[in-house]
């Protein structure tokens, strides 16, 4: 423990968490007057989910605790029980690391876990990428967590004037944009062809590897947990489609939620029955290789809210499916279509003919990281609270 320093505890619950915060801790890490914690938790920690601790690692970061605390079952009970165990794990860490603050990130259901155990014991609790909206479960989580939140630092200021009108102190939200901006700002401005020539070699998955160097198109499509039991079904159709394309396909796995077993379902029994010569399957990739991977595609299909921020930025063309994005401010380079395969069909080959858009500053400038770490460093902490509207 380093005495007269902020001790910051970061929570890095999922494998796109950590891309959401990457560049702050980065900052964090080098500031004089901030000491890092960092814990990670739930399917950050999985291999099956791309275990994100490998990664992280590798980017210098030492983990100060490992939270196991994923149930079995990718079902909305199971979602539920993870979230009550987290909560128990998360308690005894902090109880540990005593941290000056606790920082919690977007809207996955294991960041209540964070979020409850924070408040309760009264450490003041930051909240990266709140008052934005999305609908289904994570709408409800994003919204609860600001409310239990007593810093807020959002990427738009869409975000900022929402949080305003649901009570929060204007003094304590600040709009730092997005640190995920900040590594598609680097991408972009590096060799992007030189980088994905690598990715043969670094980056082992199932099926046919594709030739990075020609025209692809990635495919990340995670279940929507109001629509669950349709998880199956909906990604059968997308695969459906990109078949039907005969272009060269990037797939990456779901995240861990409610459906996403069936989702995997889908996939697998899709590479037994196809010859798979045009689909390759990964898990995880760091963070710049993946955007990287995207700047240089085609297109990206799916539902990932990548799409929606990172590829905004980079001018990656997007073909957004269903309702999991819904409510969240878009660039142009965003068709959204429905689970129809005629419809979708026509939209991947839409935006394969129209190639790159223009870069959009919508969700930061890509110099986020070293904002948020000021912020944190200089901010008063306090745990009283009070709205007012």
């Amino acid at each position: 423990m380093t005495l007269n320093k902020r001790r910051i505890c970061v929570v890095v619950t999922a494998r796109p968490s950590y891309s959401r915060i990457k560049t702050a801790m980065l900052a964090m890490k080098e500031h004089p007057e901030i000491e890092l914690q960092v814990v990670l938790a739930a399917s950050s920690l999985l291999e099956r989910y791309g275990n994100a601790s490998r990664i992280i690692e590798k980017d210098g970061f030492d983990i100060a605790a490992r939270v196991y605390n994923v149930l079995e079952g990718e079902n909305l009970t199971s979602s539920a029980r993870t979230t009550g165990v987290g909560i128990i794990e998360l308690a005894s860490v902090f109880e540990r690391l005593s941290p000056h603050a606790v920082v919690t990130i977007a809207d996955r259901f294991e960041t209540m876990a964070t979020a409850v155990a924070a408040s309760y014991m009264n450490i003041p609790l930051i909240h990266i990428q709140g008052g934005e909206v999305t609908g289904n479960i994570d709408e409800k989580v994003r919204h609860a967590v600001s409310k239990l939140s007593d810093v807020h630092l959002v990427a738009s200021e869409n975000a900022r004037a929402r949080l305003i009108k649901m009570g929060e102190d204007p003094k304590m939200i600040f709009n730092t944009g997005c640190p995920s901006i900040d590594i598609a700002r680097m991408v972009s401005e590096c060799n992007v062809s030189g980088l994905v020539n690598g990715f043969d070699a670094k980056y082992g998955g199932v099926g046919k590897p594709v030739d990075y160097k020609s025209p692809y198109a990635v495919v990340m499509q995670h279940p929507v947990t109001t629509e669950y039991e349709k998880s199956r079904s909906q990604v059968e159709l997308t695969l459906n489609v990109m078949e039907s394309l005969n272009i060269p396909v990037i797939w990456f796995w779901p995240n861990v939620d409610a459906g996403s077993d069936g989702t995997s379902k889908g996939i697998r029994a899709f590479r037994e029955r196809s010859s798979q010569n045009k689909f390759y399957f990964l898990k995880n990739m760091e963070p710049v290789d993946f955007l990287a991977l995207l700047k240089n595609s085609m297109v990206l299909v799916g539902n990932s809210s990548v799409g929606i921020r990172e590829c905004a930025y980079l001018g990656v063309p997007v073909v957004n499916i269903g309702s999991r994005q819904n409510g969240r401010v878009r660039g142009t380079n965003v068709i959204d279509v429905e689970h129809d395969f005629e419809s979708l069909k026509s939209a991947i080959l839409k935006q394969i003919a129209h190639g790159p858009y223009s870069a959009s500053h919508l969700y930061g400038d890509g110099y986020s990281g070293q904002r948020i770490a000021e912020i944190l460093a200089k901010v008063d902490l306090t745990i009283n609270k009070q709205i007012t509207y």
